[in-house]
């Protein structure tokens, strides 16, 4: 059996990001734990001081199949070019040609533009389109 995985992005605003990164992987914001309305009755149960209930936000598989992403709020800015980043494969396992879901993949991006992400650039190549983007807080990633 594999062991699972949780990718994890430093942020300044958890809560938008998590809702960003649901819309983008068709993911849903994490609802707090059952028996719990919200997370802040959830944090103020577990007495976590009330400076700390926004430090955290999470973006989940509504069918528990694909990883967790979490979003933990810190002090500092983003410095450099991440080295690692997501890809949002809107055509996984179909065929890949270069006009093959160019509609889908427009449609994507361009409601992804409308939550707040900015489009770098869009690479056509033999093996296939994708648009290269960047979130809320400028975290790289692909749309292909």
């Amino acid at each position: 059996m594999a062991i699972s995985v949780q990718v994890t992005f430093d942020a300044e605003n958890p809560a938008r990001q998590a809702e960003f990164w649901a819309l983008a992987l068709d993911y849903v914001v994490q609802p707090p734990p059952p028996g719990c309305e919200s997370w802040a009755e959830f944090a103020q149960s577990i007495g976590l001081p009330q400076e700390r209930w926004d430090s955290m936000a999470a973006a989940v598989d509504p069918d528990g199949a694909g990883p967790r992403v979490l979003f933990q709020k810190v002090p500092e800015g983003r410095a450099v070019k991440n080295r690692v980043h997501i890809d949002v494969q809107l055509r996984a396992g179909e065929r890949h040609t270069p006009d093959a879901g160019v509609t889908k993949l427009t449609e994507h991006v361009s409601k992804l533009v409308d939550a707040g992400a900015k489009v770098v650039r869009e690479v056509r190549e033999p093996t296939g389109n994708c648009t290269v983007m960047q979130d809320p807080e400028g975290n790289e990633f692909c749309v292909a």
